[in-house]
């Protein structure tokens, strides 16, 4: 299967350190099956970073890795609340240790707001419910996959 990475330049080598913590799935690497979505990721990258250029990074993963035992892999097919408790510990900036040891997560993308959600469920000001509707991404389900280890970025040959 090919996945994008949009970002505002060409990446020739992944390096998970330079991967920011509290992201929906934790630090890592992400990609998308769907190029469009690559590009909308790009446009956001150039407008934060305010420099390179609108680039689709492509690579190539074999997805019967996803079953093949040598990787550990986690799949969230719908938004219900293991997903959001999971997005809930991921993006927590209260926990300062990694949240899980899963090699490759697959699952849909949070809504943009998940910072103002994450606070709020903090306060207790709303319950786990209404977080995870809040957090289903506004333009339909789009699915996110994360890279987290080296093993799993070695997994990845790119195009």
């Amino acid at each position: 299967m090919i996945l994008y990475h949009g970002s505002n330049t060409e990446i020739e080598q992944i390096n998970l350190s330079k991967s920011k913590p509290y992201k929906d799935f934790g630090k890592g690497f992400y990609l998308s099956d769907n190029e469009d979505q690559a590009m909308n990721m790009a446009k956001q990258k150039v407008i934060q970073t305010e420099s390179g250029s609108e680039t689709i990074n492509r690579y190539e993963f074999d997805d019967t890795r996803l079953n093949d035992g040598s990787l550990k892999v986690k799949v969230f097919t719908s938004y219900d609340e293991e997903w959001a408790e999971f997005i809930l510990a991921n993006r927590n900036r209260n926990n300062k240790n990694k949240v899980h040891d899963y090699d490759i997560v697959i699952g849909p993308i949070a809504d943009d707001k998940v910072g103002v959600q994450v606070r709020l469920l903090l306060e207790e000001y709303i319950d786990i419910t209404t977080f995870k509707n809040r957090l289903q991404y506004i333009k339909g389900m789009t699915i996110q996959y994360y890279f987290g280890t080296q093993r799993a970025i070695d997994t990845l040959k790119k195009l």
